[in-house]
């Protein structure tokens, strides 16, 4: 009985290619090569290629052509029945394996055999090839990983050798191209890079002009006592732009007051941002740095006496006196924000305001000033982050109470059960929609690609728990998942009112008693 969907031919295939910027070998002609070879050999006619150039394995977002193509076999509306890929690891480095076996799924449900041209083994299904690319996959995440953590190591030799790594030069300053010998080859101009990896790029003085500018912004801050928007105005006034060719402001001046790079040192790893999970602020004692390596253009003694004024101006205030400032300038305004208090000079900086009070509505609120803007959501959240270490050390406590071994790890709070299992534990915080019906939205770290997300929805009050929902990744294709009071069995059947199961799969037995 006919279907109403026409056959297509067995020979008509589509050719997927990636190449990341580790490794230039694997550039997408070089991998077309094969891929054509390998139709030939096999009798495929190519008719139609995606192509992801200098894009990441580690997940799918930025590589078009791999949406595209799941896409169009989604829908349906292709005209091959066959994909050709170099190999496993082109197709992605996922960290979560599981992530590559779901988009060759995807295909395989929609007819559409995914052939990988490079490796030894046949993908037909077959138990050895099961294995064999579970173990390709496996292998290719952990690649990513250990790249990760050499590219780290090589990128620390190399600011200790006096190379910068990334950013731009700032005002007063100029990035320069060397190559392996050392020799100067040229200034790069902003948004130009170098374009050999054995070439380097150090920092060194601007020209004359710009670093008279910088030299007369610390002057007017250390000697004469003009304050960061009292030297932006006049830098404006005298028609005086910044390296991006914008106006200065309190910030931008604040910026080259407080940054290191003007008195020769080179700073890096001030935050982080590995395998595209999080960007996270390091403490000043996991910064990598390197002391006078550049030309500074700045007297060391000189910076130092900002950096005196800078710490000294915001702690030697009381709190009555910073919440008198504080209502000043709602006085003068008629309200508040963070951008107002940093563009004001006789405050100190919101960051001071949110240390010292816990948060702005806090210190708003001593002051008898209510925002139009209900903005007790970050309140909430700010409870939810102290509450969730606790939370994630009471699961640990637990589970290793039961002989299970836990790492957690420090960056990500990402639990490494056994080593067998990755968990990620996300508190969901209780919301109420304009028909009064309450609602939990789940953030899925898919950067993080955990094994198992433990969602713990809090109550109406947002202070106590509500129940748990075990969710595997398996079965999560959503990077945000929102949760009504009932959602039916095919998502309340993950729902828990404990984590008493969780613990019982976790724990270990012995051999005779599990047989």
């Amino acid at each position: 009985m006919s279907t109403g969907k026409p056959t297509l031919p067995s020979n008509r295939a589509a050719a997927y290619v990636r190449m990341s910027t580790e490794h230039q070998q694997y550039s997408t002609s070089n991998q077309m090569d094969v891929v054509r070879d390998y139709a030939k050999r096999r009798e495929f006619d190519i008719i139609r290629e995606y192509s992801d150039e200098g894009k990441s394995g580690l997940n799918i977002q930025g590589r078009e052509s791999l949406a595209r193509m799941i896409r169009d076999v989604e829908s349906g509306q292709i005209d091959f029945s066959a994909i050709l890929v170099y190999d496993v690891s082109r197709w992605g480095r996922f960290q979560d394996a599981d992530e590559s076996a779901y988009y060759e799924y995807i295909c395989r449900r929609a007819g559409v055999s995914v052939h990988y041209c490079a490796e030894q083994f046949e993908n037909d299904g077959s138990p050895v090839s099961t294995i064999v690319k579970g173990v390709k996959r496996a292998m290719a995440g952990e690649y990513s990983r250990e790249l990760s953590s050499k590219v780290f190591q090589g990128a620390c030799r190399l600011i200790q050798l006096g190379f910068k790594q990334g950013g731009t030069a700032g005002f007063g300053l100029r990035r320069v191209l060397i190559d392996q010998s050392g020799q100067q080859k040229a200034t790069l101009k902003m948004g130009e890079h170098k374009s050999l990896q054995t070439d380097r790029v150090i920092l060194t003085p601007g020209p004359d002009d710009e670093v008279q500018v910088v030299r007369w912004m610390y002057q007017a801050f250390v000697h004469e006592g003009q304050s960061e928007g009292q030297i932006a105005k006049s830098l404006n006034a005298r028609g005086i732009l910044t390296d991006y060719q914008r106006q200065w402001n309190r910030s931008t001046v604040h910026q080259v007051l407080t940054n290191e790079k003007y008195i020769g040192n080179n700073v890096y790893h001030r935050t982080s941002f590995k395998l595209k999970l999080k960007h996270v602020a390091n403490p000043p004692e996991k910064w990598i740095r390197a002391d006078g390596i550049y030309v500074g253009i700045i007297a060391p003694e000189q910076f130092h006496a900002a950096q005196s004024i800078i710490v000294a101006r915001n702690q030697k205030l009381t709190d009555a006196e910073m919440l008198e400032k504080l209502r000043s300038l709602f006085v003068r305004h008629g309200s508040i924000s963070g951008f107002l208090i940093d563009e004001s000079d006789d405050l100190p900086p919101s960051s001071a305001f949110r240390s010292r009070f816990g948060s702005l509505i806090s210190a708003y609120r001593l002051i008898g000033y209510s925002p139009a803007i209900d903005y007790g959501f970050i309140e909430i959240n700010r409870q939810l982050r102290e509450q969730h270490p606790k939370l994630v050390a009471s699961v640990v406590r637990q589970l290793e109470t039961l002989g299970a071994i836990v790492r957690v790890d420090p960056e990500t709070d990402l639990l490494h059960l056994n080593e067998e299992l990755r968990v990620s534990i996300v508190l969901c915080r209780h919301t109420v929609t304009g028909a009064d019906a309450s609602r939990w939205t789940v953030r899925l770290d898919a950067g993080l690609k955990p094994d198992i997300t433990i969602a713990v929805r809090m109550d109406a009050t947002n202070l106590t728990i509500r129940d748990y929902y075990l969710l595997p990744a398996c079965d999560m294709i959503w990077e945000r998942l929102r949760i009504a009071e009932h959602n039916g069995v095919s998502l309340d059947g993950y729902r828990f009112e404990s984590l008493d199961f969780f613990f019982n799969l976790a724990a270990r037995v012995k051999i005779e008693e599990a047989a």
